[in-house]
């Protein structure tokens, strides 16, 4: 009941919380004093740099209640898309190096089917390059920072969901051509400033997610390094014991922190998205751990990992990602 109440007060206070500049994400979790998990839920709030309030203005002060329910600040830093470094694997498990021919290097999570066709399962930003590539494309095993070249060539780009960032080019001719207007109106008299126009987002995003089709079967295996061959998949909840194999820092476990998690992602260049419906664990992932699959302690694939900062690791919920893929783990 207690936690019901705490998920009920974030999604109510969720959107004026993110609004701070200072906050990246906003979940459920146990709140923490001196650094150990009390049995209390609160609505944990993570800030990029926790600061004292007197350096803090009064509409960014995180209130100690949200409702009846006590907060809990976290510092974690700027989350960003984990993306960065290693041998070639024939055939490949989940875990190793894998990656879009135009990005630098993430994680082959684990294999999936549908129907009878058998896909890699990894991040839109590491094998469909955050939306810029193309159905058909090559990916690379090891990923091109790893030394993969074209000869090293294990799938092509199946399907992705598409990553909705904050502010994207305008698609609408009406806008383009009123922006056009308006840099003319501005040139003509004398004005040095420029507008530009953008397109919201319309919602949130729940997956980081894509597959890619080997070429042929033989050149992947279903077995997660120092893993083994996942079980299915299965919803996970506060304190689940979780382990992954990523290509940066290999295994690794941990327990999931928050559920619920409104968590806004650095892309770099590509901007920030924001992303609803997430888990959150402790440092257990780093650059190039993107598309790691996460498992919980008896086997079964709980989410793909996606995102990240020295201490903190996201998680999409593995069934969010076999919906909007259409797919099921390969077990």
């Amino acid at each position: 009941m207690a936690l019901e109440k705490a998920r009920a007060a974030k999604r109510e206070y969720v959107d004026i919380l993110m609004k701070n500049k200072n906050v990246v994400a906003c979940g459920v979790g146990c709140k923490r004093v001196g650094g150990q998990a009390t049995q209390e839920p609160s609505v944990v709030v993570s800030v990029i740099k926790k600061l004292p309030p007197e350096a803090l203005a009064m509409d960014e002060i995180i209130p100690r209640v949200v409702g009846t329910i006590p907060t809990d600040i976290i510092e974690t830093g700027v989350i960003r898309a984990l993306q960065a470094p290693t041998d070639r694997w024939r055939p490949a498990p989940g875990g190793v190096s894998i990656g879009h021919y135009n990005i630098t290097a993430g994680t082959l999570g684990c294999l999936v089917t549908r129907g009878s066709e058998l896909f890699i399962l990894s991040n839109n930003h590491v094998l469909a390059n955050s939306n810029a590539a193309a159905i058909g494309d090559s990916i690379l095993q090891p990923g091109n920072y790893d030394g993969g070249t074209e000869a090293d060539r294990i799938a092509t780009l199946e399907a992705f969901v598409p990553i909705q960032f904050e502010t994207s080019p305008p698609t609408c001719l009406v806008v383009s051509d009123l922006v056009f207007f308006l840099n003319v109106l501005a040139r003509l008299v004398g004005s040095r400033h420029r507008i530009s126009g953008y397109r919201a987002a319309a919602e949130a995003n729940l997956v980081d997610a894509a597959v890619a089709r080997p070429l042929s079967a033989d050149l992947v295996e279903r077995r997660i390094l120092n893993i083994g061959i996942p079980r299915g998949s299965r919803d996970a909840t506060l304190g689940t014991a979780i382990r992954k194999s990523g290509r940066t820092t290999g295994f690794t476990t941990g327990e999931i922190q928050q559920i619920d998690a409104s968590v806004r992602v650095s892309y770099g260049n590509s901007g920030t998205a924001l992303f609803q419906d997430q888990f959150v664990a402790g440092a257990m992932s780093q650059g190039g751990d993107s598309g790691s699959a996460v498992l919980d302690g008896e086997g079964y694939v709980i989410g793909l990992l996606f995102a990240g900062s020295d201490t903190t690791t996201i998680i999409n919920r593995i069934a969010n990602v076999t919906a909007a893929l259409n797919v099921s783990i390969a077990s």
